[in-house]
């Protein structure tokens, strides 16, 4: 079933390509600008420190340091701080980037690494309050509320589901010799290029996708407002706010919505990024579902 499904995945868009090969290009060219002018410099550089940050020692040094600290903040599990923040300051998919990589260092247990996925997995504040609030929703006085409604879910279900997790010994940083060598420096190098040409690639088949979403809903304007949402949140969003027929009180929690689930597109790079892992997708999938729920309900409530 699974292997009839993804031909006849790639059957359409082979067809969608020979049917409509000028709306192919335009939405391959939007999808590799956005990545070459947005993506690419705001992710390459904190993805190659943080490499280095793990492969040299560093962190497991910095952990030891603020262990009495980092024990009582995050239930004697220590080692999810870098992702937690790197994940909430950064953004998607930095968390499950971050949280892979600690997970194929033997420092998180899998089921620590599954819960620190789903909870750190978000999209970044400057996202947030650039383009959904101040350049598409004209509400950027909503910042702090719309911070609030985005991201206190995930952190306080994941603390909950950390606080109920057993710590595990294993995962406590043991006495390292840090050092950074220039083999180092070059292996953060490629793997920090390697990740971002993944999703480079991934950005690109979904802006095809979400081509084909608009010619399957033909004009209608609520399906294609969801079908493009699902498929990619700048794109769902953009149509969201372009939309004439729904008011800010709708428009609001559509948005809200769609970004706090991350779309097709954050789910298949969010697939890429730990792969070979173990991390349970069904589990991230189904915890970005109940976030987005929880999420659409406060945006309506509060705003």
């Amino acid at each position: 079933m699974k292997k009839r499904l993804s031909i006849f995945i790639i059957m359409l868009f082979i067809l969608f390509i020979l049917f409509y090969p000028r709306d192919c290009v335009a939405a391959a060219a939007d999808g590799l600008i956005l990545w070459y002018e947005n993506i690419l410099p705001a992710l390459l550089p904190f993805t190659i420190f943080s490499n280095l940050f793990i492969q040299s020692g560093y962190l497991d040094d910095m952990i030891r340091a603020g262990t009495p600290l980092l024990n009582r903040l995050f239930f004697h599990h220590p080692q999810a701080a870098y992702p937690v923040i790197a994940g909430f300051l950064f953004g998607f998919p930095i968390g499950s980037k971050t949280t892979a990589d600690l997970l194929r260092q033997g420092k998180l247990t899998l089921k620590e690494a599954n819960i620190l996925c789903a909870m750190c997995n978000n999209i970044s504040p400057v996202f947030v309050s650039t383009y959904l609030l101040a350049s598409s929703l004209n509400l950027y006085h909503k910042t702090w509320v719309t911070y609030a409604v985005l991201y206190l879910p995930p952190l306080l279900s994941g603390l909950f589901l950390l606080w109920r997790q057993k710590a595990c010994s294993s995962a406590k940083p043991a006495a390292t010799n840090s050092n950074l060598s220039f083999q180092m420096i070059d292996a953060g190098i490629m793997d920090g290029f390697e990740t971002l040409l993944k999703l480079g690639g991934y950005i690109m088949l979904f802006s095809l996708l979400t081509r084909m979403c608009m010619r399957i809903a033909n004009g209608h304007e609520l399906a294609l407002m969801c079908l493009t949402g699902l498929t990619e949140i700048t794109n769902g969003i953009h149509m969201i706010a372009q939309s004439p027929s729904y008011p800010l009180t709708i428009k609001y929690p559509m948005a809200i919505g769609i970004t706090a689930l991350g779309g097709l597109s954050g789910f298949a790079q969010t697939a890429s990024m730990t792969k070979g892992t173990g991390i349970s997708m069904r589990f991230y999938f189904l915890f970005r579902i109940v976030q987005a729920a929880v999420s659409t309900g406060l945006a309506a409530l509060f705003f």
